[in-house]
Parts: C-alpha cells; sequence; structure tokens
C-alpha cells in the first residue's frame, strides 16, 4: 500500500438520488461553472508536513542527494525503486535509504532486518536485496516466502544465512530507530521521497511528490548548489608520534 489505510478512506457506494437530491446538484453544478474553470480542481497536494528536517540533507562530502522512507512490501515502493537507482547512477548521488515499515504488512519488518543483516557484509550486498525483494514482491506473499527468498539470495552468493539474523534484536532496534525517526519528520505514506541538498541557494530539500519530475528536481538542485563547496568528509585521526627519545 501506498497510504496509511487507504482502504478504510474509500468512499461508500451511493445510492441512487431523488428528484430533490438531483435538483440540488443540478443547481450546485451552475454556481460552480460560474465561478470559474479553476473551482473544478481539487488544489494540489502539499506534500508531507515536515516537523523535524534534521535528517533531510546529503551525507558528509556530497552537495545532492536522495532521501527515501521505504517498505518493502509496499507496490508503490517497489515501482519506484528502479527509477530512484537509475536517477541515482545517472546523476552520481547517494541514495539515502530508511525503514518504514507499514504496520499492516505482515514481512516488510522481517525483510528491514535482513536487508540490515546484509549491510553488515556490504552496504552493496544490502542495497542488492532490497533491490531484489522488490523486484519479486509478488512472489512473497509470506514471512515463511520470505525466509525462503532470502535463503535463496544468501546461497547465490555463497553466504550461509544463520537460523537467527538478529539472535539479540540490535537490528530490530535499527529498524525501529528509522521508523521512529519517519515519525518525528512527519512521514505519513511509502514511499516518501526528497531531493535533499547542503550549502543551497534553493530550498534545502524538496519531496518527490511527482516522480515524472524527479530528473528536473535533481537538475533544480544540482544548479542551486553549483557554486557550493561538497561538505568535507570528516579526515580520520591520525596516530599520535610517540615523543623523541622514546
Amino acid at each position: 500500500m501506498s497510504h496509511f489505510f487507504a482502504d478504510a478512506h474509500r468512499c461508500p457506494t451511493l445510492r441512487r438520488p431523488t428528484s430533490l437530491f438531483l435538483s440540488l446538484a443540478v443547481a450546485i453544478l451552475v454556481v460552480a461553472a460560474a465561478a470559474g474553470a479553476h473551482a473544478q480542481f481539487a488544489p494540489p497536494s502539499p506534500g508531507t508536513q515536515v516537523h523535524d528536517p534534521a535528517a533531510l540533507k546529503p551525507p558528509a562530502g556530497a552537495r545532492v542527494a536522495l532521501v527515501e522512507f521505504e517498505d518493502m512490501e509496499c507496490p508503490d515502493c517497489g515501482r519506484a525503486n528502479p527509477l530512484l537507482n537509475e536517477a541515482a547512477a545517472k546523476y552520481k548521488i547517494p541514495l539515502v535509504r530508511h525503514d518504514f515499515p507499514l504496520p499492516m504488512h505482515n514481512w516488510s519488518f522481517n525483510a528491514a532486518v535482513n536487508g540490515r543483516w546484509f549491510d553488515i557484509r556490504s552496504k552493496a550486498l544490502g542495497n542488492e536485496y532490497r533491490d531484489q525483494v522488490f523486484a519479486n514482491q509478488a512472489s512473497i506473499v509470506s514471512p515463511d516466502s520470505l525466509h525462503q527468498f532470502t535463503e535463496k539470495f544468501a546461497a547465490s552468493h555463497h553466504i550461509a544465512l544463520p537460523f537467527a539474523v538478529d539472535p539479540q534484536g540490535k537490528l530490530a532496534e535499527q529498524v525501529k530507530a528509522d521508523y521512529a525517526l519517519g515519525q518525528r519528520i512527519g512521514i505519513e505514506h511509502t514511499p516518501t521521497i526528497w531531493v535533499v541538498t547542503a550549502s543551497s541557494k534553493g530550498a534545502p530539500f524538496v519531496e518527490v511528490v511527482d516522480r515524472s519530475k524527479l530528473f528536473q528536481l535533481i537538475d533544480q538542485a544540482i544548479a542551486d548548489t553549483a557554486s557550493a563547496k561538497a561538505p568535507a568528509k570528516t579526515p580520520a585521526k591520525a596516530p599520535a608520534k610517540k615523543p623523541a627519545g622514546k
């Protein structure tokens, strides 16, 4: 699902209108037409109301990045995933992925934990696992089928998947921390995607509400940060020199 409890907000089936109701409806339409063409359309969605923007910034060393809050069981996240990977590769910018498994999904939390287990082996492997889960969503219908899929993925990389990937619950706590971060920001649906910038003369972050405009938003972000130096990465501390004569 791409929105929390979307099914609960569907309109009920309408009954056949009475003649009085039909007359009122016609009158309303006439008034609306007289008000002008713009009255026919609802205003566009303003996007996520951000409460805490602290996480909406690029990693150190980058001027522009994509930030996404995702649920691996969410079909719309699956549709967005190839586009985000394409954009990150085309523009050579980071894609920062945050876990936001929705409570109504029965295997997305486990998938997020698995992704973090593969991250420990390498971040590239963790991202490959996530991409493969998105690509195979239709065949993953339960926690058991997710486990079977994960075993096959691990075996294809010559990795033995342990009986319990997170015996102490540390990876689960990391997933929960990402979810809590999303709640602090104000996440209401998945995927929620931003183009974020550092030292920009424009907006520090812009939500990608219309994904057809993703490349356009990235172009604008790059232009807005063209004159800024990329934030320096924190240098590694050099070992302390021993005093002379010792």
